[in-house]
């Protein structure tokens, strides 16, 4: 079992936040080791999206069903297929005087011993990078962290 749970203080509004990570097609393009995104199916409140996910000499894919709460800016992640034996991951988004809290937690277990201990080793220096990728995503989507709009 891998389990990581961040809080953390951004300066974009949450809104924007909860945008940026529901859209999970875009994150081929700004998330470390995400090489490919499909979603298979999408409305107001749910998707089940396919993520290809590389490293190293691994490469593997497997199906989420993401649980979108826009009225209270909340994202749950449940694993469907793939190469987990379990994947749990939550995003909430809380107003906060400096932008945005993000309450983050991700909870997974590969099925495959080696890759456990792969991602076990390097687990804590990814999340930070990921983290660190949305928040970069963030700023190039919606402007500079340090520019706040006084909405």
């Amino acid at each position: 079992m891998t389990v990581h749970a961040e809080k953390r203080v951004i300066r974009h509004q949450p809104e924007q936040l909860f945008d940026l990570v529901a859209g999970v097609q875009h994150y081929p393009e700004f998330l470390p080791w995400c090489l490919a995104a499909r979603i298979r199916s999408q409305d107001e409140e749910k998707l089940v999206a396919d993520l290809i996910i590389g490293f190293q000499a691994f490469k593997e894919r497997f199906t989420s069903y993401v649980t979108l709460d826009k009225e209270y800016l909340e994202i749950y992640v449940e694993y469907a297929e793939g190469p987990f034996k379990y994947l749990k991951n939550k995003w909430i988004f809380k107003p906060h005087p400096d932008g945005c809290e993000i309450d983050f937690y991700v909870d997974f277990e590969f099925r495959s011993r080696l890759l456990q201990t792969v991602m076990e080793s390097l687990f804590t220096e990814a999340v930070k990078r990921m983290v660190r990728a949305f928040e970069r995503r963030a700023d190039d989507l919606y402007g500079r962290a340090d520019r706040l709009a006084a909405d």
